[in-house]
């Protein structure tokens, strides 16, 4: 049964006659129950017709009532008034005339609360949504989509877009019922009326899990269903806003028209009651037809993939090398995990980071550099442990240039970790370092007490078109020099994260101090350099 009350009795007539689909007068008798929306919306009218009319049977007869009794009376009294409504569709005839006119006959009385075949036309208020948009049929044509994306998930949550114009039209109807609202002394404001979006999750949550097997159709899940509706017969309705409140409507770059649904909203907070109702019919006209699903979209919330790789090629850079739109090397260590990655997770795209980069002509060794992808609306967001290590296999053998380790899924805030270590964590490197005056030994052996040694980094000039010219402050902790010859040494450094090491040895032209050429008093040029260890402890190690 519907939890109306007598007072509900004048707002379900006025929205009944005014083209209200049975719903919608649940939604603005706010009515929250949600198995009320569940319930056939012909069934639904029904007990609303009986309801205006008096307590009524589904078979059309008044319930008895004891002689005598109030209930008897009231019963009476709303049988005796019963009429054609005035200007009403001929499917509402539910509205009882205030003037209390003659009763009309026995036969008559009857006919008027018996319920028609058919929901009235299209709903004024929701321009069709809740009635056959809002159906068994509908749910099935969801759930084909949702099948014929071939995504893998445990649950979804149905989302609604809904054009912008049904909120003027719900504010029509409001403003229809307001008066009524208030000589009833209903204390009911805008907010309680329960949302179209919210009758229609109502509605097609139980309607699509059904479709697709019991899935769970809940309030949160990283998989999302989206169905949009558009009706370009009723786009007209929002254009008088424009003109009342033209500061809600600006135009954007990213939008088709200004006539957004929180433009209109904002516009409608703002506008008086007289002002709508000098512009705007209240109860909003009849539509002709109803609205379109124009689209029903899929979306799976991002994935995120963490892991360490190593370098071993020193014509390897780490993202796609492109200068002046033309490819300079065939593959990248960003390309080559996500190839392997993307297939196995099924996704539309990927955004690649790590703690720091190393160049073109750099290895990463040791432990490796951390590294995150973030996937982009993945059709398959798990895989078992066995899974992973087949994939991290799979990366490891398609390429003898990269390795990868400790491959797992990551949650969204763990990625902030990685990131946290890129300037505060420590870097080891081992760099073959070539002097133009010839050494010996012991010309190199004082680098072995330098420690915490600061530098004064001004933007290298070989990075200066990608990053903003400043003087930045690093720490060399501590250096180790090897002799080999009399023109070359292997220099280990201990550094803070974000030191330039090849100009700390070569000096770019005096932007780096003190750099090694000083420190030498010869010029010195850098010929190779490895990653030896990034210390950031994350993500966490897996065992082999």
């Amino acid at each position: 049964m519907l939890r109306l009350k007598e007072k509900d009795k004048p707002i379900v007539q006025k929205l009944l006659s005014s083209g209200c689909c049975a719903r919608c007068v649940l939604r603005f008798c706010c009515v929250s129950v949600q198995a009320a929306y569940r319930k056939p919306p012909q069934e639904t009218l029904e007990e609303l017709r009986a309801f205006v009319c008096g307590d009524t049977e589904k078979n059309g007869e008044p319930r008895e009532a004891p002689e005598g009794s109030a209930e008897s009376h009231d019963v009476a009294s709303h049988d005796a008034t019963v009429s054609e409504p005035h200007g009403a569709p001929p499917n509402k005839r539910v509205k009882l005339e205030p003037d209390g006119s003659d009763a009309p006959e026995e036969e008559d009385a009857a006919a008027v609360v018996e319920p028609k075949d058919e929901e009235p036309s299209v709903c004024v208020a929701c321009l069709g949504i809740l009635q056959e948009l809002c159906s068994p049929a509908e749910a099935a044509k969801i759930s084909e989509r949702v099948k014929a994306e071939k995504y893998e998930f445990d649950s979804l949550v149905l989302s609604v877009s809904l054009p912008a114009q049904l909120c003027v039209r719900e504010h029509s109807c409001w403003l229809h019922v307001k008066k009524e609202l208030r000589e009833k002394s209903m204390a009911v404001d805008k907010d309680d009326v329960v949302q179209v979006k919210e009758a229609f999750k109502w509605t097609m949550q139980s309607l699509v899990a059904k479709e697709l097997g019991g899935v769970a159709v809940v309030t949160r899940s990283p998989f999302e269903v989206g169905v949009e509706f558009t009706h370009p017969e009723t786009d007209a309705d929002c254009h008088f806003l424009a003109t009342a409140c033209g500061d809600c409507f600006r135009p954007t770059k990213n939008k088709q028209s200004v006539f957004t649904r929180m433009a209109v909203v904002k516009a409608l907070e703002k506008i008086s009651d007289a002002v709508f109702l000098k512009h705007y019919a209240s109860p909003p006209a009849p539509p002709k037809s109803s609205c379109s699903p124009q689209n029903i979209q899929c979306l799976h919330t991002c994935v995120f993939i963490a892991g360490r790789y190593n370098k071993f090629s020193r014509s390897l850079p780490q993202t796609p090398w492109v200068i002046d739109g033309e490819r300079r090397m065939e593959s990248s260590v960003e390309e080559l995990i996500a190839a392997p990655v993307l297939s196995s997770f099924r996704a539309d795209g990927f955004n690649f980071s790590s703690s720091g980069r190393e160049d073109v002509d750099v290895r990463t060794l040791g432990n490796g550099r951390p590294f995150a992808m973030e996937l982009l609306n993945p059709h398959r967001s798990k895989l078992s442990n066995v899974d992973m290590k087949q994939l991290q296999e799979t990366i490891n053998n398609s390429s003898d240039k990269i390795r990868v380790r400790d491959l797992q899924i990551v949650s969204r805030e763990a990625m902030s970790r990685m990131k946290e270590g890129e300037e505060d964590k420590t870097k080891s490197y081992t760099a073959l370092v070539w002097t133009q005056k010839p050494i010996g030994s012991q010309d190199i052996a004082f680098i072995d007490d330098i420690k915490d040694l600061t530098l004064d980094q001004k933007t290298p000039l070989r990075v200066l078109h990608r990053r903003a010219l400043a003087v930045r402050q690093r720490v060399v902790h501590r250096m180790n020099a090897r002799f080999l010859d009399p023109h070359h040494f292997l220099l280990q450094l201990q550094t803070q994260a974000g030191t330039y090491i090849k100009e700390f040895v070569h000096g770019d032209f005096g932007r780096t101090k003190p750099n090694m050429c000083v420190l030498l008093d010869t010029h010195t040029d850098i010929l190779e350099l490895d990653v030896e260890s990034v210390d950031v402890d994350w993500p966490p190690s897996i065992p082999e």
